[in-house]
């Protein structure tokens, strides 16, 4: 077990220098306005004949029993398309049955149509069009891990979308500073990739993860590849961890630099803006005009609060580790957790319907990838996010050339997320329902996660009901904690959670929500949690 577990390792180190030399070696797009423009114009006939390469040439693919059943040809398919346009007909499609919930698209059920079980794998969905490229892991909660390889056709594509975000809110000509994590999570390596390829001037990467004895692997292959893009010329800084608890060297280095008239951009989640913001806010650390720049996690206006408070701006940005960027906040768009699409690249719809654990009616969210390149080939795919979407009524560049419509209140109704780490709902029942009431007693119903907004980041509250007889608080935290690290993205997670103090374990009676189980997983993104 010990070799095969080494061997996976060097095998991951391997397809990771694999990647990045390939992607070092290939120069970015000159014109990325060009670029999206032209995948923009002709996004629905590059979709057709992608699904025509990828679903319908292969009876055996999901999608293509899917489209059987539904009694639709890909000729039909092309028909409705033309005649109505991709939108109306993914829509047309999802009450056909042509559609995911995110459940079935990670495995964890089985997908069911016509009272027919499709079979399907873990990698159903995967691209077969594109091969290889750098891996990244996603914030999901899969113990054996989603590992997501994005090749060098889709990171150029990638390096496109962010050259427009930052041309968008003039940031070009600042200094570039990462808030992220090392390897297995790649957005903090790749974002200082890709502004070290697109001409930015680089400061620091300021690490999140703690220099733990069971991460030093993933920093080794870090710095590996920083040293590997370095001697191809890139300006990457190595990461340096962060002390736990402690963001102040952060707030410290931007203050520094604009004593010295360099401005800054910083690369971040919500929850470490916010702890930026925080810092300098209590150490009288300048960092009035900063830009922030964050994605994977609902940007919250108490967290919005705490970086505006310090005289700092945020705009998010709205990925998906299987799909990539769904948008991007335009310099209009200052309140709120908002993002033009990426309609280029992803074709967004949504429908009414029922949170689970709740009586709650969310609009939720649909995305169907259009890149022949991209790592998966998904059509209404649910990731268990909502949102309203509209028309963007702003004259920004995303409007003129041509992403006019938005996604606002983007929230999360079916997993938890935290400092960029996602763990799914469904797992996060099944400790509160089995583990902890096995270890320390009690029914499925004493146990019960909260999460709320702090002043600075998202504060979570595991409530154990005064009916289980406790001894300590702090094992029943242990307890909760190990299992997190089961889930992929799990032992971050909770060596953050510990480290920051952001899970509090509550001995009270549950709070009478959510059928008693789970309340709030950031369900309506309001910062509060909803009772009833």
């Amino acid at each position: 077990m010990a070799s095969r577990e080494l061997w996976n390792k060097l095998d991951y180190y391997r397809r990771m220098i694999r990647g990045m030399r390939a992607l070092l070696k290939t120069p970015p797009h000159r014109d990325a306005e060009a670029v999206v423009g032209y995948q923009l114009a002709h996004r629905e006939e590059i979709w057709l004949d992608l699904v025509g390469r990828v679903i319908f040439s292969d009876p055996g693919h999901p999608y293509h029993q899917m489209f059987r059943l539904a009694g639709c040809t890909h000729e039909d398919l092309k028909a409705a398309v033309e005649r109505d346009g991709l939108e109306p007909t993914l829509a047309a499609l999802h009450k056909a049955g042509v559609y995911l919930s995110h459940d079935e698209f990670k495995g964890k059920t089985p997908i069911v149509r016509s009272n027919r079980v499709i079979e399907s794998k873990t990698d159903s969905f995967r691209n077969p069009l594109v091969k290889g490229g750098i891996e990244s892991t996603s914030g999901g909660s899969r113990s054996a891990g989603t590992r997501i390889s994005r090749a060098v056709p889709s990171r150029l594509y990638g390096e496109t979308h962010r050259w427009l975000r930052w041309r968008e809110l003039g940031v070009e000509d600042r200094e570039f500073v990462s808030v992220k994590p090392v390897l297995p999570a790649a957005d903090g390596l790749m974002g200082c990739v890709t502004a070290s390829r697109l001409n930015l001037r680089l400061g620091p990467w300021f690490s999140t993860m703690t220099a733990s004895l069971d991460a030093s692997h993933y920093r080794f292959a870090t710095n590996c590849l920083v040293t590997l893009a370095r001697a191809y010329g890139q300006r990457i800084p190595y990461p340096r961890c962060l002390p736990a608890n402690d963001f102040s060297p952060v707030s410290a280095w931007i203050a520094q630099r604009r004593r010295q008239g360099v401005p800054c951009v910083v690369s971040a989640h919500p929850s470490p803006s916010a702890r930026v913001g925080a810092a300098a806010s209590e150490k009288g650390h300048d960092i009035r005009d900063t830009v922030f720049l964050a994605g994977g996690e609902a940007l919250t206006e108490a967290r919005r609060r705490a970086v505006e408070s310090a005289g700092a701006r945020i705009f998010p940005s709205y990925p998906i580790s299987e799909i990539g960027g769904i948008g991007s906040a335009c310099s209009r768009m200052t309140t709120g957790n908002s993002v033009h699409i990426y309609e280029d690249s992803v074709a967004v719809i949504s429908y009414r319907r029922t949170a689970p654990l709740s009586d709650v009616e969310v609009d939720s969210l649909l995305f169907t990838t259009l890149l022949e390149h991209g790592p998966c080939v998904v059509i209404n795919v649910e990731m268990d996010d909502c949102g309203i979407i509209e028309p963007a009524d702003c004259d920004c560049s995303y409007s003129r050339l041509g992403l006019r419509r938005r996604i606002r209140d983007i929230a999360s109704f079916g997993k938890l997320t935290g400092i960029g780490v996602t763990l799914m709902g469904t797992d996060v029942i099944r400790v509160l329902e089995e583990v902890l009431p096995a270890r320390f007693g009690g029914g499925v119903t004493d146990y019960q996660l909260v999460e709320r907004d702090g002043e600075v980041q998202a504060k979570l509250e595991l409530r154990v009901s005064r009916r289980v007889n406790l001894t300590s608080l702090e094992e029943v935290k242990d307890c909760f904690l190990r299992e997190l690290r089961k889930f992929e993205g799990g032992a971050g997670a909770s060596r953050i959670w510990r480290d920051t103090a952001a899970l509090e374990v509550v001995h009270d009676d549950p709070l009478v929500t959510l059928r008693g189980k789970v309340l709030s997983l950031h369900l309506m993104g309001s910062g509060k949690a909803k009772t009833r």
